[in-house]
């Protein structure tokens, strides 16, 4: 199993989503930012990196929002996604084709990664 972080970016009633390229694994899906943990890392260090590598952000982190574990025909994978903020810079595509800022009721717009779909209920339990 496959230890991945997320962050859930918010700004005021607005999180932020990222398109997977199209060569990539799940490519053209939405997701959120983030990636694998490395060996030596803890969940946070690898989300501040892969966010500063994806997006060119520095991010502030806040609390564990969810947790899942999916199974894709590929990898299977443990998701913990962090709440977080911008603390530092302008988000960039550097790793993905597209970034949008939504709200909680334009979520059925997108399709997103299976993995997500568990973050995406409890966030729009949580904006209900």
């Amino acid at each position: 199993m496959i230890e991945v972080v997320a962050a859930l970016i918010s700004s005021g009633d607005k999180f932020m989503i990222c398109r997977r390229p199209a060569h990539k694994a799940r490519g053209r899906l939405w997701e959120f930012a983030g990636g694998k943990v490395e060996p030596g890392e803890s969940k946070e260090e690898a989300l501040i990196r892969e966010c500063r590598e994806e997006l060119g952000v520095a991010l502030s982190l806040g609390s564990v929002f969810a947790e899942a574990e999916y199974t894709y025909p590929d990898t299977a994978v443990h998701l913990t996604l962090f709440s977080a903020a911008i603390a530092k810079g302008t988000p960039q595509k550097l790793e993905h084709s597209d970034i949008r800022w939504i709200t909680a009721e334009e979520i059925p717009q997108y399709e997103f990664c299976p993995a997500d779909r568990e973050f995406l209920d409890k966030i729009r339990a949580a904006k209900n």
